[in-house]
C-alpha cells in the first residue's frame, strides 16, 4: 500500500544564507496542513525518484504553511542540488504527513544543540519550548555569520536572550566550550542535538565523557552519514524469508534487502536510505541483523527484533521478516 502524499505549492523560496533556502509549503486547494509537533520531518517528492527528507522549522503551531530549509550540500545525491537549482516559488511538490522521531520530553530544563542546518528541528523546538513557558537555552553553531541560517528570525523572537551562536571559524571565545557547559548544567537537563555527523559525534563523546544520563540524550543526524560498514574481507550473501507469503530472496553483496525486494515488487517505506530516519524500520522474526544503522540505539539493536533493509545485512544465513 502507498504512502498517502500531499499535494503543496511552493509560495515562497528565500535565501538564509550562504548556500541555505528555505521553502515555504502551503497547501494546493488552501485547506489546513495535518498538524505537526517540534522534530518533526516531511519526505518531499523532489522527481525522477528523488526521495529526501527534511524538517519542519516554523511555530508547530502554524497549520497554514510548512517550512523547510535546504543546504546546497557539495557531496549531494542529488537532492539538494535539486531543490536549489529546481524548485522555485509556484512550483508545486509532494510531500509524506508529518512524521516525528525526535520528539521533544517534558523537562526540568533543555539544552538544545544546533549544528549547520541541524539548526531546522532546533529552532521549532525552541519555538515549542518558548510558547510553553519552558526553560532551555540553545546553542547555535555554524562556520561563520554568513552560513546561520534564521539569523535575523532568531534575533526578533521572544526567546532571543536565550540563543549563543558559535562560529568555528572566529577566536576561541567565540567556540562552544560544550565540556565547560555541562559541569554548569542540573543532571536532569535533556539535551537535544541535531548536524552534520561530526558535530554530532563530538556531542555524543562529550557527553559520555560526562557520564550524562543516555536517556536523557536526543539526536538526529541531518544530511548524508558514513554508517558502519562490514569488517575486512568484503561483504557476505545471505537470504531473507518473508513470514507473509514465505518466499526467500537472496541478498548479494552489492546490493541491499531493501533494494532486492523492492525490485521484486515488496513495498517497504523508505526515505533517507543511509539507516538514519528509521521509516524502513522492520520486525526481524527470526536470525540476528548485522546493525549498520544509526537510528537504533544499542540497547535496541541488541534486541535483534528489527533492523532497517535500506543498509543492515546479517549475521545469520537468514533472516526471517515480518512482511
Amino acid at each position: 500500500m502507498s504512502a498517502v502524499l500531499l499535494q503543496v505549492r511552493v509560495e515562497r523560496k528565500h535565501i538564509e544564507a550562504e548556500g541555505i533556502c528555505s521553502y515555504e509549503l502551503v497547501s494546493t486547494d488552501g485547506t489546513l496542513l495535518p498538524a505537526f509537533t517540534a522534530g518533526s520531518h516531511i519526505d518531499v517528492h523532489i522527481g525522477a525518484g528523488l526521495v529526501r527528507q527534511y524538517s519542519l522549522c516554523n511555530p508547530p503551531h502554524e497549520r497554514h504553511r510548512y517550512l523547510i530549509g535546504v543546504l546546497r550540500d557539495p557531496a549531494s545525491r542529488g537532492g539538494s542540488q535539486a531543490m536549489h537549482e529546481h524548485i522555485q516559488a509556484g512550483g508545486t511538490l509532494q510531500i509524506s504527513i508529518p512524521k516525528n522521531h525526535f520528539p521533544l520530553t517534558v523537562a526540568k530544563h533543555s539544552l538544545l544543540l544546533a549544528g549547520g542546518i541541524g539548526v531546522t528541528p532546533i529552532i521549532a523546538m525552541a519555538e515549542a519550548l518558548s510558547a510553553q513557558g519552558a526553560s532551555f537555552e540553545m546553542h547555535y553553531c555554524t562556520r561563520s555569520p554568513e552560513r546561520t541560517a534564521f539569523r535575523r528570525r532568531i534575533a526578533a523572537s521572544r526567546f532571543a536572550a536565550q540563543v549563543y551562536f558559535h562560529y568555528d571559524g572566529g577566536d576561541a571565545a567565540q567556540k562552544l566550550d560544550l565540556a565547560r557547559l555541562l559541569t554548569q548544567l542540573d543532571r536532569q537537563t535533556h539535551i537535544y542535538l541535531c548536524g552534520p555527523a561530526g558535530f554530532i559525534d563530538h556531542v555524543k563523546a562529550t557527553v559520555k565523557a560526562h557520564d550524562w544520563p543516555q536517556d536523557q540524550v536526543h539526536l538526529e543526524y541531518f544530511g548524508a552519514v558514513a554508517v558502519p560498514t562490514a569488517a575486512a574481507g568484503g561483504e557476505q550473501a545471505f537470504e531473507v524469508r518473508l513470514a507473509s507469503s514465505g518466499k526467500v530472496y537472496v541478498i548479494p553483496p552489492d546490493s541491499t534487502v531493501l533494494r532486492v525486494l523492492s525490485d521484486a515488487g515488496v513495498f517497504i517505506p523508505a526515505s533517507c536510505e543511509q539507516g538514519v530516519c528509521g521509516t524502513c524500520l522492520t520486525r526481524v522474526l527470526d536470525g540476528v541483523p548485522d546493525h549498520r544503522d544509526l537510528y537504533l540505539d544499542e540497547s535496541e539493536q541488541a534486541a535483534n527484533n528489527q533492523f532497517t533493509p535500506c543498509c543492515s545485512r546479517a549475521k545469520t544465513a537468514i533472516l526471517l521478516l515480518d512482511l
